[in-house]
């Protein structure tokens, strides 16, 4: 059973250095060997230029792909896996095009496992944790007021004057302030067409609080049905969101006025044109920390009284091992490599997985990872 891992970009390295450590075969697949080298050319030889015919000439029944490369990879990939009856891993949203496959990988009895990185993948398994410990608590009631909030960001550990720092290209952030969001509050549902129309503040309940600009972004409501909650619930508020530092919003002001002005082709090369003039000003330095944090919580009210109240709370971020975001969203994804292998997840197209024994050892795996996980009690 060999893993093949496509993609050694910066947010992968970590995760596929833990799996060769470990001592699984791996074979590397990169559209540029020498990045792949430089990556993890000490650990291994086995490494290839990206090609998916090469690839599927080499990949056997039950070989796990893992597609850390660009979006419009991972169908093709996944296509590809259940073709051969292979599995699949990556830790991207699921797409429709994904999705429609899991009936041919039932079928096919193989495992196509998307959202296991950061957001989306440890934001999931904390929300799994949070409902099914207040379903088996004693303030349980079907009656209850619900309020639900999941917040994540990659913020500078030291901050700048615009309030952001990247990772790697600035473009993905650039198009997601062009993308509308849905979520519930106040019982209703919430369509947003820009993000900076639905801004907030948030206090963290971190070891030291602290408060940040919050907004929705993509589609929250279906994620009720993934996270076990029961259609009857009454739901005053349901949101996913991204986190921001505060003063981010005033920061980016005139970036949002550019962003709402651009369109077709010409927008959409502007917009790169913003990629790289911010990807050259505001990239993080080598060896600079990062920060990510991330916030969980499930309310329950009864007749206007909380009865239970919890935040599952992770602040992690950069230090000798290397930048937060990358072990954060890789080495999550290691881990349901290494559970696909070993049956632990079931055939078709699924999230992160949400069965409590896989919930808690991957929670306790991340706990080393961040510099601070755990979850807050707020009527102790």
């Amino acid at each position: 059973m060999t893993i093949h891992w496509c993609g050694t970009g910066l947010s992968a390295v970590p995760g596929l250095r833990r799996l060769i450590t470990a001592g699984h075969e791996v074979t590397v697949w990169n559209r540029t060997l020498d990045k792949a080298k430089d990556a993890v050319g000490d650990l291994t030889q086995r490494i290839h230029e990206f090609d998916i015919d090469a690839l599927a000439a080499e990949l056997q029944p039950g070989d796990v792909i893992v597609s850390m490369l660009p979006a419009d990879w991972h169908v093709p990939l996944a296509e590809l896996a259940i073709a051969k009856a292979a599995h699949f891993v990556s830790s991207s949203y699921i797409a429709p095009e994904m999705r429609s496959l899991h009936a041919k990988a039932q079928l096919k009895g193989v495992s196509l496992v998307n959202e296991v990185g950061l957001d989306p993948g440890i934001d999931h398994l904390m929300a799994h944790h949070l409902v099914a410990e207040y379903r088996n608590s004693d303030a349980y009631d079907a009656g209850n007021v619900l309020s639900f909030t999941s917040y994540c960001g990659g913020v500078p550990k030291i901050p700048n004057p615009f309030r952001y720092k990247f990772s790697w290209s600035p473009l993905g952030v650039l198009k997601a302030l062009r993308s509308p969001s849905r979520s519930v509050k106040a019982f209703e549902e919430l369509r947003v067409d820009r993000p900076w129309d639905a801004l907030g503040s948030y206090q963290a309940p971190l070891t030291t609080p602290e408060t940040f600009e919050v907004y929705p972004n993509r589609d929250s409501v279906p994620f009720m049905d993934d996270y076990n909650f029961d259609p009857t619930w009454k739901v005053a508020e349901f949101v996913r969101g991204t986190l921001r530092l505060n003063g981010w919003a005033d920061a980016w002001a005139d970036v949002f006025r550019e962003v709402e002005s651009l369109k077709g082709p010409e927008g959409d090369a502007r917009l790169k044109e913003m990629s790289d003039q911010f990807w050259a000003e505001h990239a993080y330095d080598e060896g600079e920390p990062d920060r990510v944090v991330m916030c969980v919580s499930l309310k329950a009210e009864s007749e206007g009284k909380t009865v239970w109240h919890k935040t599952y709370v992770m602040d992690a971020w950069g230090d000798e091992r290397g930048t937060a975001m990358a072990r954060l969203v890789s080495i999550p994804v290691s881990l349901a490599v290494e559970s696909v292998m070993a049956g632990e997840i079931p055939a078709g197209v699924s999230a992160a997985p949400g069965d409590p024994k896989l919930v808690e050892r991957w929670l306790g795996e991340v706990g080393k990872l961040a510099q601070d996980l755990g979850v807050v009690d707020h009527l102790k």
